[in-house]
């Protein structure tokens, strides 16, 4: 490096943290997201279960001099509104310009657009970089759900995503970023990046514990072990709900300069595998009837967590469906249960009436193209201001919201939570911060796909139901105008890509690709 580094190094963080589904109705305004600044950055994500957390709890081991700038952090939903990511980018930019870091490091999700912009973390790295110089060093930790661009590798660093999901390594993902960063900075470490597309999505078979991701994964370990200079592979699994040119898998291998050969070799190892499985990625996923059934055959024992797969505020769905609400107060069984589903205007109406008063609701179906209300008559048992700091292990310790709230009871067994925003329910505290205790349900729906096993765990058991709504991929259902990838579209019969080469310090034009 040119530039002197101050002893101890100024180390700027931030965090914008935003998975975007570009087809869904509703756009994601400020007010969805929980945002800090200065020292409540520092405050909230030390401890935290999050890449952010990680990031901060080695660079204080290291005795750096952090500078927080921001953290605005929302659950996945629409198109993030394009003014407020220019307000949030020019906060950092001008912190960056005002502070002049040594180095950078931000966690941020990957798959995040504008209402403008489809690579929302393209553009704002490439105006970090500007702002930066060439010499300071950036570090970015990502989602293995990244849309990961040329644009970000050019203006970074360090660019690793977590290797699990459901995603129990956050933490460790930001600790390797830091030790990264630290270790470009005191000149151990010159990375290259090495960038193999596939275009290509996951129709299913997400986790990486079992099925061709699990073999994927080993296969990535393998070969870091066994070749010289490799200091990471990240493997994306890109979020399926972009709109973007250049969409897919993504193999990035983070090594030593000098070691390029072997990196070349083992990214376009992986792609190629990536492509030869490609049909091997399904799910086995239960019908609502199914699921009910099995919860009912073993009531009295642990509950079931039941995970909305159509409906997933974990993957940018708005979470108004009632699918699994209608079929519960259809079954003559009598079981107990609660729902969370996402109706700013029934909450609206409940905070009128107020607490303890019965009342027929038109019930969620608001903002999903094909929902349709569900007509049901309630008792309002209380109303909230939906605040609650999330347990954890995934995103422990963060606080979220879900908006204004209310739970309503139907039929004296079944609880919903009804929130003014789509929201974090992959986490218990969401229910038991309104007063709807875990253990006295037989089933709980949650809107999310993966990670609520991992916040779940050792509270109910865990199943995965095929529903309907935007949140899960189907062949034919929506209508992409810039990206391409099968199995949506024909890309020919080995479309994988050649490898590209960033050089280390970052600034510079890629090399060409290598055949």
């Amino acid at each position: 490096m040119n530039r002197a580094v101050r002893n101890p190094p100024r180390v700027m963080v931030a965090r914008i943290f935003h998975e975007s589904h570009g087809f869904s109705p509703i756009p994601t305004p400020a007010d969805c997201f929980v945002l800090s600044r200065g020292e409540g950055v520092l405050s909230e994500a030390r401890g935290s279960g999050t890449t952010l957390g990680g990031i901060i709890s080695v660079l204080d081991e290291a005795g750096v001099e952090l500078i927080p700038a921001l953290s605005a952090s929302a659950p996945p939903s629409g198109l993030v509104d394009h003014d407020f990511y220019l307000t949030l980018k020019g906060e950092i930019c001008a912190a960056v310009a005002a502070y002049a870091p040594d180095a950078i490091v931000l966690e941020l999700h990957g798959a995040m657009g504008t209402t403008v912009l489809p690579d929302a973390e393209g553009d704002l790295l490439r105006d970090v970089r500007a702002a930066a110089g060439r010499e300071v060093v950036i570090g970015v930790g990502l989602d293995l759900h990244a849309h990961v661009t040329e644009a970000m590798l050019l203006a970074t660093d360090i660019c690793i995503a977590c290797k699990e999901n459901p995603h129990s390594d956050v933490v460790a993902c930001g600790e390797k970023v830091a030790q990264g960063v630290l270790a470009v900075l005191d000149g151990s470490l010159r990375p290259v990046r090495t960038l193999v597309k596939v275009p290509m999505l996951l129709p299913g078979g997400n986790e990486t514990a079992i099925g061709p991701l699990r073999e994927l994964h080993d296969m990535a370990r393998d070969l870091t072990s066994r070749t010289a200079g490799i200091w990471d592979i990240s493997l994306y699994n890109v979020f399926r709900f972009l709109d973007d040119a250049g969409m897919g898998q993504a193999v990035v291998v983070t090594s030593a300069e000098g070691a390029e050969d072997g990196a070349r070799n083992a990214a376009a190892q992986l792609g190629e595998a990536f492509w030869r499985k490609r049909e091997e990625f399904v799910d086995d996923l239960l019908t609502i009837d199914e699921a009910l059934a099995r919860v009912a055959a073993n009531r009295g024992t642990e509950p079931y967590v039941l995970a909305d797969m159509g409906d997933r505020v974990l993957a940018g769905a708005p979470g108004d469906s009632t699918a699994i609400l209608a079929a519960l107060l259809a079954r003559g069984d009598g079981l107990r249960a609660a729902v969370p589903i996402t109706d700013a205007a029934s909450v609206a109406r409940a905070q009128t009436l107020g607490a303890g008063q019965v009342a027929r609701f038109q019930l969620g179906g608001g903002m999903t193209p094909g929902f349709a209300p569900l007509d049901v008559e309630a008792r309002i048992v209380s109303l909230g201001d939906g605040l609650f700091e999330m347990r954890g292990p995934y995103r422990g310790g963060e606080p979220t919201a879900l908006g204004p709230v209310a739970v309503l009871e139907i039929d004296g067994r079944i609880r919903v939570l009804v929130t003014s925003k789509p929201g974090f329910t992959h986490d218990p505290a969401a229910f038991e911060s309104n007063g709807i205790m875990i253990a006295d349900q037989d089933c709980i729906v949650v809107k999310s796909g993966y990670h609520f096993t991992l916040n779940f765990a050792g509270l109910a058991r865990p199943l995965m139901l095929r529903t309907p709504g935007i949140g899960y991929f189907t062949r034919g259902q929506f209508t992409w105008t810039q990206g391409r990838f099968w199995p949506e579209h024909d890309v020919g019969a080995m479309p994988v890509e050649s490898p590209i080469t960033f050089p280390a310090r970052s600034g510079g034009a890629p090399r060409q690709r290598q055949g």
